[in-house]
């Protein structure tokens, strides 16, 4: 297949829990010819599961088109909850070019998946990132804003009439988000405390977006607008939150990457690293959600190669484990870089 485009799809289901309906689930992947399931990494305490598979463009469609209709008849939204923004029990369905496919391309598979989710499930469709139909919906957070629990009143306004599907509230399945972007990397940084506000604090401290600026009374500054003011964050392209995991009982930055070359999963490491350590909290380890690009873990190695002076590794393989140990991938559920480095899962293809 090598000659083949291959495009990668990521659609996240609002249900991390029940692992027999995770499973009734996904099994629609594997049926079609031409996909390959990678992964599949779900999560009690956001409620939610990554899928990641690979394959033929039009066969990915048709994948995630019969995984959006499982999901519609397993996941029931008004009674879901989770730690995990959320607008719809599929809540987001991504294409990502990974060989022979453009941007623009993946952006026109989001809008075949779009029109055939809207026509034939009746289910309201938004597109963001590559494939938005207008520039205020390009940004997944401004088009997820209010969650699963703001869709009734989105729903009844003029402005948010969805890009494919009925402009109604459709309370057992949300709405879908698909678009088309650039390899995003899933990424959590584990903190030993179980205070979730510090969790959040470190991680507005580092994402671009930032955090409010207060005067030295401790009052938020607002703008015109009564909007908070907002002192920029040092990582770009990145986005990040402070999660509470009551099964495990630690906290964690969760953080997604969406240029891994501008901030690396490595730099969004040690960033969070020196901000929990000005806070008296210890780090023990990252780990990585769904799939990431050997390109991100190299880069890891070449890092931690120049910052402790060390050799440089005689192999492949070895910086893979230099930097699987440096960012303590293994720390909280197991690294297998067979299983969670895209271009070894894809590899057989």
């Amino acid at each position: 297949m090598s000659s083949k485009p291959i495009v990668e799809c990521v659609p996240n289901i609002s249900e991390g829990r029940d692992r027999a309906k995770i499973d009734r689930i996904v099994s629609v992947v594997s049926k079609v010819p031409g996909v390959k399931l990678l992964d599949v990494d779900p999560n009690g305490d956001y409620n939610r599961c990554v899928i990641t598979y690979a394959g033929e463009p039009d066969a990915c469609v048709d994948a995630t088109f019969r995984l959006v209709a499982a999901a519609s008849d397993e996941i029931d939204m008004t009674v879901h909850h989770g730690e995990h923004p959320r607008s719809g029990a599929v809540d987001v369905a991504p294409f990502v070019p990974v060989r022979g496919i453009t941007m623009a391309e993946c952006a026109e598979l989001s809008r075949k998946l779009g029109q055939r989710v809207g026509s034939e499930l009746d289910i309201p469709v938004f597109l963001y990132e590559a494939a938005a139909s207008r520039p205020s919906r390009s940004n997944l957070a401004k088009v997820r804003k209010g969650e699963y629990e703001a869709l009734p009143e989105k729903m009844s306004d003029p402005e948010w009439v969805p890009d494919f599907g009925p402009h109604k509230f459709v309370p057992k399945f949300g709405c879908l988000i698909t678009g088309a972007r650039f390899f995003l990397v899933a990424y959590n940084v584990n903190l030993r405390t179980s205070d979730v506000d510090t969790a959040h604090d470190i991680a507005l401290h580092i994402r671009q977006l930032g955090w409010p600026q207060k005067s030295s009374d401790g009052t938020t500054y607002v703008n015109a607008l009564g909007k908070n003011v907002l002192h920029p964050g040092p990582l770009q392209n990145c986005k990040a939150m402070g999660v509470y995991l009551e099964e495990s009982k630690f906290s964690q930055v969760s953080i997604n990457l969406t240029n891994y070359l501008i901030s690396s999963p490595h730099i969004a490491y040690e960033q969070t690293k020196v901000e929990a350590s000005a806070r008296g909290i210890e780090v023990f380890g990252s780990e990585v959600v769904g799939l990431i690009p050997l390109e991100a873990v190299l880069l890891a190695a070449e890092y931690y190669v120049w910052k402790e002076k060390l050799s440089k590794p005689k192999s492949e393989r070895e910086a893979v484990e230099l930097a699987e140990d440096r960012l303590g991938l293994s720390s909280f559920n197991k690294f297998e870089s067979s299983k969670k480095i895209i271009e070894y899962a894809i590899a057989e293809q």
